[in-house]
């Protein structure tokens, strides 16, 4: 007897519905075709032990299984409770008319419980477009595919309940996630704050024009200056998500099984710091079956970076067309992946080996040489695509010992989404672009229009400071963004000169 079961398969963020035929016959053997991997041909084994533990038995005839499409390669442990359910039906053993309305998916325990699974957003999603009537997966990730709605979720503990469910024994009631109620009851309050930061205003004010106008930035100062805390505390002035950006947020994370339990919709956004040991693919993502990297799990939030000249020149370096095109794209011989990546970069680094800038009363000195060979490993390239470059110093006795507390995140955080509701009434008829530091060439020359005056303070800086033409428009989309703070509607001389002085790696002699 020939039986059809639908399970799904992801490739980038995106699933791909699998058909598993099986179909059983005279003789004796277990064909499993359609390019599985060793962990869905092993499933045999978890699929016969899981079956004698609830009643049911392997048949010893001749089974063939197929995965269509034959010729995409099918990866994982999550095919499990399709493959066991198809074998079911076409033997006889159990009756389901309807199996073909559903998408299965889940991975069997011995005694036939059910473990969760990677990308259950996207394949809800795809099951919802190809008209599935509903999606049967593990219970830990059934909140998680409940946000998408017109499709029943149906979320089990064992394969007994399903196999009841298609007999007609038992009901299942459908998980139902109201996305917006629990979108919103999830942004709580921050668990890192501005006014813990003693001093430092200058730096909040740039933390505040990075978070603004989406602006990456990078700090340098000596140990203890205060560069990780005040990074830490940037995702607690950033506007909230919309739910767009929540639902693609989470629809990554799901593909790497990173949604925690019983989690429906990513609320927050992520802030995401690897280690400066990082290899090159677990940044940007990939490998022989492509997995999304950092850039791509920090996607509408923040990629920390700390020590940046500790991390391996080819790491950084591939990250600078990310940066730009807000997306990565990674290609191999028979298909091609692409990852979004729109994050914030927020990177910290010391200014010498020593960790001092030279400074005859530091406890440990670099020469003015032995600092420039340790910046240069850090490329002009990357530096260029950073917009905001500021030194951070470290805080004198007398603000460490005050009691007065410093501004408030929410406080900050009311002007900063003030600003993006600007943006996003500027950018309206723009599909690709939400706020500044998403602005391309054309978009720079429309909205960043200088007079006379402002055009000749750019010109002096631009010629005194050797910048290239990418720090020109990074000044002008970050006096775009302080022009926006401040509700004005055109760029004024002011607006330029604090964003110049926003660009300290590119001046000569700042080193001292």
């Amino acid at each position: 007897m020939l039986i059809k079961v639908f399970g799904s398969a992801v490739f980038g963020v995106e699933a791909t519905t699998i058909t598993v035929e099986v179909n059983i016959d005279k003789g004796i053997g277990y064909h499993l075709v359609g390019l599985p991997d060793s962990a869905i041909k092993e499933s045999s084994f978890r699929i016969a032990a899981a079956l004698q533990n609830n009643g049911f038995t392997l048949p010893g005839k001749k089974i063939t299984i197929n995965m269509a499409p034959a010729d995409l390669r099918k990866e994982g442990s999550a095919y499990d409770l399709t493959l066991a359910l198809g074998i079911l039906v076409a033997s006889g053993q159990i009756k389901a008319e309807d199996i073909a309305d559903y998408l299965i998916m889940g991975e069997l325990s011995l005694d036939g419980s059910l473990q969760p699974i990677k990308g259950a957003l996207p394949i809800a999603i795809k099951a919802r477009e190809e008209g599935f009537k509903g999606f049967i997966l593990p219970k830990q990730n059934a909140k998680e595919a409940a946000i998408v709605d017109n499709l029943e979720v149906y979320g089990i503990d064992n394969i007994k309940e399903i196999i009841d469910f298609f007999e007609g024994k038992k009901s299942l009631d459908p998980t139902v996630v109201d996305t917006r109620d629990e979108f919103f009851a999830a942004l709580e309050s921050p668990e890192f704050d501005f006014a813990d930061v003693k001093g430092q205003e200058s730096i909040k004010r740039c933390m505040e024009i990075a978070a603004a106008g989406g602006h990456n930035i990078i700090l340098v100062g000596p140990p203890g200056s205060g560069k990780t805390m005040l990074s830490k505390r940037l995702p607690s002035i950033l506007p909230p998500m919309s739910l767009q950006e929540a639902l693609e947020t989470t629809k990554i994370h799901s593909v790497v099984g990173r949604i925690k339990e019983n989690v429906g919709l990513m609320a927050q956004r992520p802030f995401r710091s690897p280690h400066h040991t990082i290899s090159n693919v677990a940044l940007v993502g990939g490998g022989s079956y492509p997995q999304p990297g950092e850039i791509s799990l920090s996607h509408n939030g923040v990629l920390f970076l700390d020590e940046l000249p500790e991390f391996k020149r080819e790491v950084l370096e591939v990250m600078r067309q990310p940066l730009e095109d807000r997306e990565v794209t990674i290609s191999r011989a028979k298909f091609t992946v692409t990852y979004p990546s729109s994050f914030m970069l927020v990177a910290s680094m010391n200014p010498s080996p020593g960790g001092y800038f030279n400074d005859p009363n530091a406890p440990v000195t670099s020469s003015p040489a032995e600092m420039q060979r340790y910046l240069s490993k850090i490329s002009g390239p990357l530096l260029d695509r950073i917009d905001i470059h500021i030194e951070v110093t470290p805080v004198p006795f007398d603000k460490l010992s005050e009691e007065r507390r410093g501004e408030s995140s929410v406080e900050i955080r009311k002007r900063v989404i003030a600003a993006r509701d600007i943006q996003t009434d500027r950018y309206t008829d723009l599909k690709s672009i939400h706020y500044n530091a998403q602005m391309g060439v054309k978009q720079i020359r429309t909205y960043c229009k200088l007079d006379k005056a402002s055009k000749d303070l750019l010109k002096t800086a631009m010629e005194q400071l050797n910048l290239s033409a990418r720090a020109y428009d990074r000044i002008l989309k970050v006096s775009r963004t302080i022009a926006d703070l401040e509700g004005s509607t055109s760029i004024a001389g002011d607006h330029i000169s604090e964003a110049i002085q926003y660009r300290s790696l590119d001046r000569e002699g700042w080193l001292g």
